[in-house]
């Protein structure tokens, strides 16, 4: 979501945080700095066959959920290299907490890291971090990519589209003060403009959205078993390069469509010098009155502004090879809507003219330009209104938000696309979005919940979310939903969000209209989730549920996810502490659920209400099994929370002296790192 968390939750925040600070203790937080082998040598550094992951995890143990990709995913970690390997780390704004699996390889000058091809490849895609410049704003450093022994080609690194400072929404500057002084803030327990600056206010304050990634076509294919070494010049300027991962793949030549509306007759320039909107939207015209497709052949056009699409299907030659590249450029004077920039995008009609309906788009890349958090701006790679339309096979790189959807509109099918380093979400569903589906999708590295449901206004109904990967979003959750009617999120995989969120997540806040109806998750996986917040100062569990301003009173069936490595609880069910006695979240119901690994407990409750469990098996339990705080009334009655055993919950985390509501509210448990995710 890209409104404002902060300001939202800020007042109810500071409530909370006095009546929780008085009586608890503080959180710990899991994983500490691991060092490299001696000598700088990655512990890796003797093995010479590929390591193939998914989330940085063996691919068995997540088969059958999350996208279907046509790349390998090699983790730095696991290559050969002279460099450091850092990590694993789970705490807020450093390098390894945001990388995949928590861990990536620093290199210094003149430094590598090698890799072994899988299968053969033509591309590469490297996710990278390197620092910013003093006062911000980025630098650029070569990394080297050579090939069995021979140099291929020379990537020019960026920091200019990462390093995020200070409170929400956010700076470039690493020298700014305080954006909010009249904030509550985590790092004094304080509202810094009522007290003394505290020594955690030293700059830069809050650093964080480190990582970018660029991708690179090679001009040949190399077979399976071909090294791939990247190397840092020793001549850099970066001080230090991070590479997290490679994904390599074979890139099929560029589509060619000849019965297509070409864009080239109208004069669009594909080496990207001039201005190429006008001329797509001359051959949309003809395209509409023909009843003809547009096609984008291979080149990088260039479009600094929106163009609107309504009955039109635009493809290109695969996103590999058709690149429609923008320049964020700053308005004479604010939009209606309140954007003071524009840039390149797509975008279906507004729901008050309308809408666009019967829009397909497919086959490019949108590259943007968005270097900082406005949270009035659309300069989102996608928007409007798009009903009974579909968006296929397009890479989306460097938008505010990938995909942000306005409704009322119904029938959107977003399917096999990458979105990656996004200041905001990558996709969103606001306002009256039904019967649409957002399937097999990669999603890596955004500023806001990767996939979300914001039923602001009106609701988002009969929706689904199917086998998705969401990857180290660096702020909020992996899924979320806010609100909303028979809504499906089945078969995804999240990995490693960062803070103030997890990696599923259903909310009654932000103003969205109540759930109603049924609230179904069904064979999702989380891998390192359940993260600290950093309001609250507590963990959150790997799937939460947040009665806010509304009760979350649904029908709501968690159904065979599993929940791997959660860095605190696996399940959560939390209400805010100034509305306990308000809301509850009264019908929730696990079955078939697995939970390898917890900091601390299987589930924590924090609010009044019930669930059940059925076929709930848990191992590795950091703490007890449950933390049962209910409405923090303690009655002598019991906990206001009840948990009802269906049965077949094994690993003894249920225990019978749990149930049906024993209070047994530890707020913030020791915190015990289980072992890594392994074959149930």
């Amino acid at each position: 979501m890209f409104r404002s968390r902060s300001q939202r939750r800020s007042a109810s925040g500071r409530r909370a945080a006095a009546l929780l600070s008085a009586t608890l203790a503080s959180a710990a937080l899991v994983h500490g700095m691991a060092s490299a082998s001696p000598g700088g040598r990655s512990e890796a550094s003797v093995h010479s066959a590929p390591v193939v992951t998914r989330a940085a995890l063996d691919p068995a143990l997540v088969a059958g959920r999350g996208a279907d990709v046509d790349f390998e995913e090699q983790e730095a970690e696991n290559a050969r290299t002279d460099g450091e390997i850092i990590g694993p780390e789970r705490s807020p704004y450093t390098l390894p907490s945001e990388a995949s699996g928590r861990k990536a390889v620093k290199l210094l000058p003149g430094q590598h890291v090698e890799f072994v091809l899988p299968r053969a490849a033509n591309a590469l895609t490297v996710r990278y971090s390197i620092p910013d410049a003093p006062r911000g704003g980025g630098i650029t450093s070569p990394l080297r990519v050579a090939v069995s022994g021979r140099q291929q080609a020379s990537m020019t690194l960026t920091s200019q589209y990462s390093w995020l400072y200070n409170q929400y929404p956010f700076t470039n500057d690493p020298q700014a003060d305080l954006l909010h002084p009249d904030w509550w803030v985590t790092e004094c327990s304080c509202v810094p403009a009522q007290a003394e600056v505290p020594p955690q206010f030293a700059k830069p304050f809050r650093p964080m959205h480190f990582y970018d990634e660029q991708r690179v076509l090679l001009g040949q294919t190399f077979r399976a078993g071909e090294r791939v070494r990247l190397t840092v010049p020793a001549d850099s300027p970066a001080a230090w390069t991070v590479v997290d991962l490679l994904d390599s793949q074979l890139v099929k030549p560029a589509y060619v469509d000849r019965r297509g509306v070409n864009v080239l007759h109208f004069g669009a320039d594909p080496k990207g010098r001039r201005d190429a909107a006008p001329a797509i939207e001359r051959a949309i015209d003809v395209a509409r009155h023909t009843g003809r497709g547009v096609y984008i052949p291979a080149g990088t056009f260039r479009v600094d502004r929106h163009i609107v699409v309504d009955d039109v299907t635009i493809r290109g030659a695969g996103n590999w090879h058709t690149v429609i590249k923008g320049r964020e450029v700053e308005l004479d004077e604010p939009a209606p809507d309140g954007s003071l920039h524009t840039g390149v995008g797509f975008y279906g009609r507004s729901a008050a003219d309308g809408g666009s309906r019967n829009v397909h788009l497919s086959g490019f890349t949108i590259e943007g330009d968005v270097r900082e958090r406005i949270d009035t701006d659309q300069v989102n790679a996608i928007g409007g209104a798009m009903s009974d339309s579909t968006i296929s096979g397009l890479y989306i790189h460097h938008t505010k938000v990938g995909l942000w959807f306005d409704g009322p509109m119904s029938g959107v099918r977003v399917t096999d696309n990458v979105i990656t380093d996004q200041i905001a979400d990558a996709l969103n569903f606001h306002t009256g979005v039904t019967g649409s589906l957002v399937h097999n999708n990669f999603i890596r590295n955004t500023g806001d919940d990767g996939l979300a449901m914001w039923s602001e206004k009106s609701a988002n109904a009969d929706n689904v979310f199917s086998r998705n990967t969401v990857q180290s979003p660096t702020l909020a959750n992996g899924i979320a939903l806010y609100g909303g009617k028979d809504n499906t999120v089945s078969g995804n995989l999240v990995a490693d969000p960062v803070r103030e969120g997890s990696g599923l997540h259903a909310g009654a806040r932000f103003g969205a209209e109540a759930f109603t109806g049924a609230l179904e998750f069904t064979d999702n996986t989380t891998v390192r989730a359940g993260t600290l917040d950093l309001n609250w100062r507590i963990g959150l569990g790997s799937i939460w549920f947040y009665a806010l301003d509304k009760s979350i009173d649904a029908d709501v069936r968690v159904t065979g996810d599993h929940y791997l490595d959660s860095t605190y609880y696996a399940i959560m069910l939390v209400s805010e502490y100034s509305v306990k006695d308000r809301y509850d979240i009264p019908n929730v119901h696990f079955k078939d659920i697995r939970v390898d690994g917890t900091g601390t407990s299987v589930v924590s409750a924090r609010v009044k209400g019930s669930a059940t469990f059925e076929n709930v098996d848990a191992r590795h339990v950091g703490a007890v099994g449950v933390n049962n705080c209910g409405s923090f009334n303690f009655p002598a009655t019991g906990s206001e929370f009840g948990l009802a055993d269906r049965g077949g919950n094994d690993g003894g985390w249920l225990a019978e002296w749990l149930l049906p509501n024993t209070i047994t509210c530890d707020d913030r448990p020791p915190v015990v790192p289980p072992p890594a995710p392994s074959p149930w």
